[in-house]
């Protein structure tokens, strides 16, 4: 299995430095720049939109969209529209979102797996092209159809951190997103779940699976990550990062490949000055592990 690399812009910082972001990630040859979907700050679907207008060849990525924060026929019209503007290149990630934000816009539910279950299942559909009619405890459609589909299905990955949300995302989505703060052995544990639910599903073909991992380089590097780290509340097994030098930090990124992720997103830290400099030693981080 190939390993695919990409790179994160965090909502750390203001949307008007996305552009120059995104054409150097894209002229340093990264396969995805991804985007968060934090409350209350950009939005990812713009973000991602407008970096596809400026890119011609980069996989654009949103981890996640928070589901109960939008109507699933909404989103598929959303959806379906920029993936028939820029065909193949959208990397739908979708998720609970963070329950303390969710409730501060009036918008958790009682059940995030029920929901999770009824509005991927759904999202699926209308972006296949297909007439949905549900009347589930949460998605209610009455015969939706898109009147302008994606000329092909888009994968709707979906993003988890315990263990009966990760065995979902294999029974309904494309794919699975895992966060930040996931060591290699918590990966591993994830993907045999993702894995293990979409057997049960009855379903075929492979599951990809994408991490975020924080990245830090050069001097003083390990101690920034860990400052971040806390910041984040991250202890014990969810610390987790990479840093050091470029060489060093391939390395460390290794045990996530082995654990069977496929697609390693490096995320800078909040304290990080150099944009250009964290993209260009991620390059070198990049062209190691394709090696």
């Amino acid at each position: 299995m190939s390993t695919s690399v990409g790179v994160v812009f965090t909502p750390a910082r203001p949307p008007e430095l996305i552009r120059e972001f995104v054409v150097e990630a894209e002229a340093l040859g990264f396969d995805e720049v991804l985007f968060f979907e934090d409350c209350f700050r950009e939005s990812g679907l713009a973000a991602a939109t407008a970096t596809l207008a400026w890119t011609q060849r980069i996989r654009v990525g949103i981890g996640v969209l928070p589901i109960p924060f939008r109507n699933v026929a909404l989103l598929a019209m959303e959806v379906a529209t920029v993936e028939r503007l820029f065909p193949g290149r959208l990397h739908l990630g979708v998720g609970h979102g963070v329950q303390r934000w969710m409730d501060q816009v009036g918008e958790r539910v009682a059940s995030p797996l029920t929901l999770m279950r009824e509005y991927v299942t759904a999202l699926r559909a209308l972006l296949a092209g297909e007439s949905v009619t549900v009347d589930g405890r949460y998605v209610r459609l009455d015969g939706v159809r898109l009147d302008w589909p994606p000329a092909a299905p888009v994968a709707v990955h979906a993003a988890g951190e315990g263990p009966k949300t990760l065995s979902l995302t294999g029974e309904v989505a494309d794919g699975t997103l895992l966060t930040n703060g996931v060591s290699p052995g918590m990966a591993a544990e994830g993907v045999a779940l993702a894995r293990a639910g979409r057997a049960s599903a009855g379903r075929e073909g492979e599951h990809p699976v994408s991490i975020l991992v924080m990245t830090a380089f050069g001097d003083g590097a390990q101690g920034r990550l860990a400052a971040e780290l806390d910041a984040w509340g991250y202890t014990g097994e969810r610390a987790t990062g990479v840093a050091g030098s470029v060489a060093e930090v391939a390395e460390q990124l290794r045990a996530w490949v082995d654990a069977g992720v496929g697609n390693l997103l490096l995320q800078p830290l909040d304290d990080e000055t150099d944009l250009p400099g964290f993209l260009r030693s991620c390059a070198e981080v990049a062209a190691l592990l394709r090696a």
